[in-house]
């Protein structure tokens, strides 16, 4: 075997529209699952059993079953319900979607090792239930959720290549197409296998600064 440099200039631009499409998938997907992820958990925090429990069946149910699973429901089955996405659109909201289940235990442990008496203090001071939650707990919370967040926006970006079941083309599409087309498998697929490194390593670095930042 071989190594081509010239397989690897001809596979470089689509390796770039690649990257593009897994990176929209990734930010977008860790948006979606960080926002929902905190909704869950804010509502298993209500006192209403009828809220709590829906929650709860919904989100075991999200996390118990398979993401690919649901991928294919979301991009073959609810078409036939009349509620069609674009592929990528559609592996946005089926990563974010499995993702949020877990960011909101996430959450909910960050929300809980926030000190009771902190909790007192906000009820001393008279503060609204939605000035003590944007003041005083989400803050506190917030800065010991960030680490395992980062963990998870690395996964997610490690699962993105499940999207090139419903015609996605991201890193791992392009490369895959471009193998095909060519039959060279070797230098595409080692391009995009240094590429996660690459981008994880960097994440993982980020992800270091700004717990630091939230420490000082």
């Amino acid at each position: 075997m071989t190594w081509d440099w010239n397989a690897v200039g001809d596979f470089m631009p689509h390796f770039w529209d690649g990257l593009l499409v897994t990176l929209q998938a990734l930010a977008l997907g860790s948006l979606l699952s960080f926002s929902l992820g905190l909704v869950w958990a804010l509502l298993m925090r209500t006192p209403t059993r009828w809220v709590r429990w829906p929650v709860g069946v919904v989100t075991e149910f999200v996390r118990n079953t398979p993401l690919l699973v649901q991928l294919f429901f979301l991009f073959y089955v609810l078409p036939e319900w009349g509620l069609a996405f674009s592929a990528l659109t559609t592996g946005i909201i089926a990563i974010g979607l499995h993702y949020s289940t877990y960011t909101m235990q996430v959450y909910r442990a960050g929300i809980e090792a926030v000190p009771v008496g902190q909790w007192e203090a906000a009820t001393a001071l008279s503060l609204s239930v939605r000035r003590t939650w944007t003041a005083v707990i989400l803050p506190q919370a917030v800065r010991r959720v960030v680490p395992p967040l980062g963990n998870y926006a690395i996964s997610m970006l490690k699962d993105t290549p499940i999207l090139m079941t419903i015609t996605v083309l991201e890193m791992l599409g392009r490369a895959r197409l471009f193998s095909q087309q060519h039959f060279q498998f070797t230098e595409p697929v080692t391009v995009i296998g240094v590429a996660f490194i690459v981008i994880s390593f960097l994440a993982s670095l980020l992800l270091r600064t700004l717990e630091r930042r939230l420490v000082r």
